[in-house]
């Protein structure tokens, strides 16, 4: 039994997240104390309520303290993880609905599916585009890719859009198991076309021209080609966004009420135009969600980021503290970092 402190590093839900995925895959049990503790709700979300009883159904782990606002959590896995047809909404762990993170579930899920028994089938319902999450488009353009490299194959499909705070959107997975991952060197890579998104729902449809057209003007003007597309979805309520993205990095901006369209694509482009002058491979969110397949993989992974983050850091003390793994990044926090990792070779027994 792993006892493992929430409130360590940035102390939020990628703690959770991070030692159900382990769990499922390694089989060994978790305590799991001070959840989210550096939050100003702490205690178990709907999200992660949805994500513990998620990952408990992958390997019918026992389960105590998997309710809302819970901050102490047990979890026992029983079997390996079981390949399935498996679907979770959010929607089923809040009292009134919600938008909770869709992607941010499918984190703790893939890595324990990629190695189960045979093809899988997830189907997740809640938010799709939503503050403080990878929206649907940065994990299908830009995270699945990059996963890729390692050898995890898996499909998505953007069913439903679901924005804050209406929520019920859906994604579907298909996920091919693997019995090994494979070292990646992530080199930086030259950068001469944008591509991206601006899409709204149930609002009027000059809203997306105008996010598409702006962010298609200033990246122009710095010099590169664009294939931006303006999209009016269908959804529960109403949502507006744009994301970006390059080889190896993406860049999100949300709208709300009162943020005129053309502040939200100017947010996104400075936000790319930033890394592309930092010349490193991996943007700053990519970066910790590429350290669980690297400490998975055989062989060792590099990569360099633009900036080091805090969640960089906590998920990187937390694996050393689920396997033995090597992990050295050199820079400070908030500043360009290089990583290296050398993977402990897991593979499907």
């Amino acid at each position: 039994m792993l006892i493992i402190d929430g409130s360590q590093g940035e102390g939020g839900g990628q703690v959770l997240r991070t030692s159900l995925s382990l769990a499922a895959l390694t089989g060994w049990p978790f305590t799991l104390t001070n959840i989210r503790a550096n939050r100003a709700k702490p205690g178990l979300r709907p999200q992660h309520v949805t994500a513990v009883h998620a990952a408990a159904a992958l390997c019918q782990a026992e389960i105590k303290g998997a309710g809302l606002n819970s901050q102490t959590l047990e979890f026992r896995p029983q079997i390996p993880t079981r390949a399935g047809n498996y679907r979770f909404d959010v929607t089923d762990a809040a009292q009134g609905g919600s938008a909770g993170s869709v992607t941010l579930i499918l984190q703790a899920l893939l890595w324990p599916l990629l190695f189960a028994d045979g093809p899988s089938q997830l189907s997740l319902h809640g938010g799709t585009h939503v503050p403080f999450s990878p929206p649907y488009h940065y994990l299908a353009e830009v995270a699945r890719p990059a996963f890729a490299r390692f050898g995890a194959e898996f499909a998505l499909e953007l069913v439903d859009w679901g924005w804050y705070p209406a929520g019920r959107g859906a994604v579907t997975a298909v996920i091919q198991p693997k019995s090994q991952l494979q070292a990646v060197d992530f080199a930086p890579v030259s950068v001469h076309k944008v591509s991206g998104v601006a899409a709204v729902t149930n609002l009027p449809a000059h809203i997306p021209q105008r996010m598409a057209r702006r962010a298609d003007n200033l990246l122009r003007q710095a010099g590169f080609a664009t294939d931006i597309q303006p999209l009016r979805e269908r959804g529960c309520g109403p949502g507006a966004g744009l994301v970006l993205w390059l080889p190896q990095a993406g860049f999100t901006s949300l709208g709300r009420k009162g943020l005129p369209a053309d502040k939200v694509a100017e947010t996104a482009v400075a936000d790319l135009l930033a890394f592309v002058d930092n010349k490193t491979a991996i943007d700053k969110h990519l970066a910790d969600q590429l350290l669980i397949p690297m400490a998975l993989g055989h062989g060792r992974s590099t990569l360099t980021t633009n900036q080091l983050t805090q969640h960089t850091l906590t998920n990187a003390h937390l694996l050393r503290q689920w396997l033995d793994v090597s992990i050295t990044i050199t820079g400070d926090l908030g500043e360009p970092a290089q990583i290296e990792v050398t993977g402990i070779n897991y593979q499907l027994a």
